[in-house]
């Protein structure tokens, strides 16, 4: 069998929305993994169309859904065509559950299926999906809509996603897939299925679906031989995220050290043996702190496939992150250093979480402390038993008193920000509240300082195409092993 060449760069699944169909689309043009980010899509298609769909490329991709009454219900329920009103507040849908509402899961499919296509129109490129463990409640739904776009690629990160393997499978035969929910204090095979059934999505085909390749997100050996001998279904290779990399990281292994500024400390413990990795014969790509020709060579020369990079990318023109923020943090990084804090309380899940220090934002102090903690997406809650046996949920960046009452630890609250309102603000589709509009909060890599390379001398943006270009152009392939940075007729398209 002939080995499949892959491309030498995933784009990095940011945020929510911030790796959106258009960032996925240019980079996919121009012979690379465009990735389009699964998270809270539900939420962010409901928006969209409420914010009247200006550019009417969400009503495209639903009028070739393969779901038309659906799609029809949905434009009839949330479509706006003037947009909504200055003092007008999204849209609110009850919070995820094991048996979750009707709505939630036909948006979440649609804005898997819608997301992916857009990504996918008018070219024969590479496109993945990027979803997170921790938040699995809609991922299936997600999934099922991507493969029906024709997603070629899922990633997923933030937990061990075991099961996903399977469902993919499944999905592919539009047969019921599940995946284990995680539950405080349930042991993980006693925890209950979170399930999804195609057949309630029934598009009158019986043609098997084509079934993406799965790429897991680790950040240890561990992990990479558990998910390549414990799981039903197959892997095709494997990101390498170090502690460096955007987003959530792994908590450093054994005993919690911090520096002077109060981020966790990492050793050696904590990085991927490569070769030992290497030798399991998966592709794989290193993502943290290689965003640069040399980091791609290094990645090459440590026998890695490639590398993912996602803060070059965040700040591009086609990226979905806020066009405010883009041009202030890249005035700032004109000026001087940029400081990207790993915190490791910001994120409810409990794993360190990396912020842009930006004005403003819930990254400040100031700002986060004058938020009133509210709930109401609840992407990131936890599920725990109640005193009834009953499986429930609650988020430690809820309001306390909440939190408390539903048996969580006062100390677990401190420090928690609302990732879900503030990532969706960050991507320009911001709650109304009662107390105000939600502050953004931003997240890069370490290596965001590389972004300045880029930024044209006249202050004006640049594109993906430029940030490929950049990472490829000094680059020397290794002279072994099946790798093609970037194929001629990609170097001629035009995104």
């Amino acid at each position: 069998m002939t080995k499949r060449i892959w491309p030498a760069i995933i784009q990095g699944g940011m945020g929510v929305a911030v790796s959106n169909w258009s960032l996925a689309r240019a980079v996919s043009l121009v012979g690379q993994l465009g990735v389009v980010s699964g998270t809270s899509i539900d939420t962010v298609l409901m928006r969209r169309l409420q914010d009247g769909d200006p550019t009417g490329q969400m009503r495209r991709a639903l009028a070739a859904c393969p779901w038309p009454t659906l799609a029809e219900q949905v434009l009839k329920r949330f479509y706006l065509p003037h947009g909504r009103q200055p003092s007008q507040s999204y849209a609110r849908l009850p919070l995820w559950t094991l048996d979750p509402n009707r709505w939630r899961t036909t948006l979440a499919v649609l804005g898997g299926f819608a997301e992916v296509w857009l990504a996918k129109a008018g070219h024969a490129g590479v496109v993945g999906i990027n979803l997170l463990s921790k938040v699995a409640l809609p991922n299936l739904a997600v999934i099922y809509g991507a493969m029906q776009a024709g997603v070629d690629v899922v990633l997923m990160g933030a937990g061990i996603p075991r099961d996903i393997p399977e469902a993919l499978d499944r999905l592919s035969r539009h047969e019921p897939a599940m995946i284990r929910s995680e539950v405080v204090g349930m042991p993980a095979g006693e925890a209950p299925w979170i399930r999804f059934n195609p057949q309630e999505y029934d598009t009158g085909s019986t043609v098997a679906l084509k079934r993406p390749a799965f790429f897991p997100i680790i950040a240890a050996n561990s992990l990479a031989t558990l998910m390549a001998k414990k799981s039903k279904g197959s892997i095709e290779g494997f990101v390498v995220e170090g502690p460096t990399a955007g987003g959530h990281n792994a908590p450093p292994r054994g005993i919690k050290q911090y520096d002077e500024l109060g981020q966790p400390v990492y050793t050696a413990r904590d990085m991927v043996d490569l070769d030992a990795l290497a030798r399991m014969g998966y592709p794989f790509w290193l993502a943290g702190g290689y965003g640069s020709a040399s980091g791609l060579e290094s990645a090459w020369a440590k026998g890695a496939t490639g590398i993912q990079v996602g803060s070059l990318f965040a700040y591009c023109r086609e990226s979905g992150l806020d066009s405010g923020l883009k041009r202030q943090v890249m005035q700032s990084l004109r000026e001087g250093p940029v400081f990207v804090r790993t915190d490791p309380l910001a994120s409810p899940t409990g794993f360190p979480f990396k912020v842009v220090e930006v004005e403003h934002t819930l990254s400040e102090p100031e700002t986060y402390r004058q938020r009133q903690r509210i709930c109401d997406l609840g992407y990131l809650r936890e599920g725990f038993l109640d005193d009834r046996g009953r499986v429930r949920f609650r988020c430690a960046a809820e309001p306390i008193r909440d939190y408390v009452r539903k048996g969580g630890q006062l100390a677990d609250t401190y420090g928690r920000k609302c990732l879900c309102n503030g990532l969706l603000s960050a991507a320009g589709l911001a709650q109304l509240q009662a107390s105000g509009t939600e502050p953004a909060i931003v997240t890069s890599g370490d290596s965001l300082q590389e972004v300045r390379a880029l930024i044209p001398a006249d202050g004006t943006d640049y594109s993906a195409r430029d940030v490929v270009e950049y990472l490829l152009r000094s680059a020397v392939a290794p002279q072994s092993g099946p790798v093609d940075p970037m194929p001629e007729s990609s170097r001629r398209c035009e995104a």
